[in-house]
């Protein structure tokens, strides 16, 4: 007996790379305060934004398209939560610029902040400890 085949939705694979800046700015507001409404997340945003209620729906409705966002509806109420992980999305985010700016590799890029940009000694030392503390997990 053959097993039928999954239908195709038509959805892209969620991946960050598609992410736009204000979908990053939306998409912090729903991790932290998820589920909620469009409103809620223009709310957060309209200080440092100055969206629209409007535009941000769009941009949400954009979202769920994409498979960044789930939508629940509770009667005439949407409830927004995020189909992707914090870990997940920077995870990403963070390899595509490695690949772009630094061949893929860890290393140059922390060389680069530490010689360009500087380090504290707080940041010194919490570095120092984290390296440390990889360098036992290996061993």
């Amino acid at each position: 007996m053959k097993t039928p085949k999954k239908a195709k939705t038509g959805r892209r694979k969620k991946t960050t790379s598609n992410l736009t800046e204000a979908e990053w700015a939306i998409i912090r507001v729903i991790w932290d305060q998820e589920p909620c409404a469009a409103g809620t997340v223009q709310e957060a945003l309209a200080d440092s934004k100055g969206w629209s209620y409007a535009t941000v729906k769009i941009t949400m409705d954009r979202m769920v398209q994409k498979g960044f966002l789930t939508i629940q509806k509770i009667r005439n109420l949407q409830l927004f939560s995020t189909s992707i992980s914090r870990v997940d999305a920077k995870r990403v985010e963070l390899h595509k610029m490695l690949g772009r700016a630094f061949g893929g590799t860890l290393s140059p890029m922390l060389k680069f902040l530490i010689e360009h940009e500087g380090l504290s000694k707080e940041e010194a030392s919490e570095l120092r400890t984290l390296v440390n503390q990889a360098g036992k997990k290996r061993s």
